[in-house]
């Protein structure tokens, strides 16, 4: 029996979070192999709202934050307080198919040496300015980190949660993990996922914001790691 922890970081996500947790349940099934935990970040329209309403229909559990704390300090408060050794991260816009959770699952178990499935977004749902400068974003930190993953910024992944918990923290790292479990020594794998376009709400991440926090956490990624390596 394979026990698994879902992950959800949300802010701002009331049209779209009670569809995506159908969704994993007509996939899933009943949560008996499985928990669903939703990170609330802080959440300035009806989410936290929204989730109460069916939070004991769908049993799910519901961590909230007082301030925004960011989608890797999200991801965080949701793996501590996670019951299972497997973690499957997923975003709560509905833009990752939560069809692809048992085929990479499955996968995992499979591969029994490696510590994190990552997905890879095929045919991505994006404009076309975000998907060129994510493009671009990912050759440059592939070809200087080495991590052999052509899509980092994917947040449907699964992987081990006691190695994620040693690594060292810091806000941003989620967009790194592939590299960071590869540069600690740890193997990992990519396939391709479904993705779809956002049909409610908006992105929560500007175009140059992103590129800023990118090359700023692309330097220290590459300190950690060296670090890790030389010591």
């Amino acid at each position: 029996m394979t026990r698994f922890s879902i992950i959800i970081p949300v802010y701002n996500e009331a049209l779209n979070i009670k569809k995506l947790i159908s969704e994993i349940y007509q996939t899933l099934g009943e949560p008996k192999e499985y928990e669903i935990i939703i990170v609330d970040d802080w959440s300035q329209d009806s989410t936290v709202k929204i989730v109460k309403s069916f939070q004991n229909e769908f049993f799910v559990n519901l961590i909230k934050h007082k301030k925004n704390l960011g989608q890797s300090n999200s991801i965080l408060s949701g793996i501590k307080n996670s019951k299972n050794k497997i973690i499957v991260t997923i975003d709560g816009d509905g833009q990752n198919n939560p069809n692809d959770i048992p085929v990479l699952l499955e996968k995992y178990i499979l591969l029994k040496d490696f510590s994190l499935i990552g997905g890879i977004r095929k045919n991505r749902k994006d404009n076309l300015i975000k998907i060129i400068s994510s493009k671009i974003a990912n050759l440059i930190r592939s070809k200087i980190l080495n991590d052999n993953c052509k899509d980092t910024g994917c947040s449907l992944k699964i992987f081990d949660k006691n190695v994620f918990l040693k690594l060292p923290f810091f806000d941003g790292m989620h967009r790194f993990l592939p590299a960071l479990f590869k540069g600690f020594g740890y193997r990992t794998y990519f396939m391709d996922v479904d993705h779809r376009p956002r049909l409610l709400g908006y992105s929560k991440y500007g175009t140059f914001d992103r590129l800023f926090r990118g090359i700023r956490d692309l330097i220290r990624v590459m300190v950690i790691i060296n670090k890790y390596k030389n010591d």
